[in-house]
């Protein structure tokens, strides 16, 4: 495994089959903890099947990696592999007739709760009226801590991955800031609604000061250097603003789109319907916030004991 085809994978990635570019760190980050592990153990340049086994032991016994990191280190371990051998008829993937457990802990989502939803909001400031004749008006000018509250409110109505929403330009945004025109998992190109009537007002009066400012081709979210806002920095504003108000386990973005399919299942809209806001590809995936609004409806019915009331009469 050299970095010549590791590049010529993530091209491939790239270009053929339209992954992410979060997805494709990801591929790095997994091939190049293989190739470590290969020069660590002196193993030859075709490893084999024994050697897989080696390298999942290592993970799980000596590097304590959790099953879901150990599962896409080995599931993107067999593509490059499959990959290698589609492309040289020779050469045969140390996976072939391999079977190894990958299964992983089936875990619930965790959302972000109301009152904790309702704290966040209320320590950031709505975004106040932009005057069109002053160069100023940029979003550098807008405090962090506003823009950090717009992007969470965004983030709970839109559904949006963290990644999709950082890599939005002033172009994507329409119908006068209510519509977001998403390029998601597999290049797939969806839409999704801004429908909270200050929610609107605010994104409104950010997304005109960004293109008066800076253009329709901007990136439409920036740090404070003027570059485009990273999802890495964004988790740490999270992380600052969880300390901040004592919120544990400490916000992330991804909570935030569990939190915004519960809510809307919650409020009773067709699961096909938050399957299309999120993107993805199978129901299935979108079939899990159905539990999680199950325990709030298990809560509720603990809540009301109307068994209690009954014997009281």
């Amino acid at each position: 495994m050299n970095n010549i085809r590791i590049d010529e994978f993530e091209g491939y990635c790239r270009e053929q089959l339209g992954l992410s570019e979060h997805s494709l760190r990801a591929y790095r980050q997994d091939l190049t903890a293989f190739s470590k592990f290969k020069q660590k153990s002196k193993l030859s340049e075709h490893p084999s099947a024994n050697d897989v086994i080696d390298f999942q032991k290592n993970l799980r016994e000596e590097q304590k990696a959790s099953p879901a990191t150990i599962r896409r280190r080995l599931v993107t371990l067999r593509s490059y592999y499959s990959w290698l051998a589609e492309n040289n008829t020779s050469f045969a993937s140390p996976f072939e007739g391999l079977r190894l457990d990958m299964k992983i802990p089936k875990r619930l989502p965790r959302p972000v709760d109301r009152p904790t939803l309702g704290a966040v909001f209320r320590s950031a400031q709505h975004i106040v009226q932009l005057n069109p004749c002053d160069d100023r008006s940029a979003s550098s000018e807008i405090p962090a801590v506003q823009i950090t509250g717009l992007i969470a409110r965004l983030l709970i109505v839109t559904g949006l991955r963290i990644g999709e929403l950082t890599f939005l330009r002033v172009c994507d945004i329409t119908g006068a800031a209510t519509q977001v025109r998403v390029r998601g998992k597999g290049n797939r190109e969806r839409t999704v609604y801004v429908a909270n009537d200050r929610l609107q007002t605010d994104f409104r009066r950010f997304w005109e000061g960004r293109y008066n400012v800076a253009g329709s081709q901007a990136w439409l979210f920036t740090n404070s250097n003027g570059d485009r806002l990273t999802s890495q920095a964004f988790r740490k504003r999270l992380r600052t603003l969880s300390k901040a108000l004592r919120i544990e386990p400490h916000l992330t973005p991804h909570r935030f789109r569990h939190s915004a399919a519960t809510l809307l299942i919650e409020e009773g809209v067709d699961i096909r319907l938050v399957q299309r806001l999120l993107g993805h590809a199978s129901i299935a995936t979108t079939e899990i916030y159905t539990k999680v609004s199950d325990n709030s409806l298990s809560s509720a019915v603990t809540a009301a004991d109307t068994l209690a009331k009954v014997d009281a009469c």
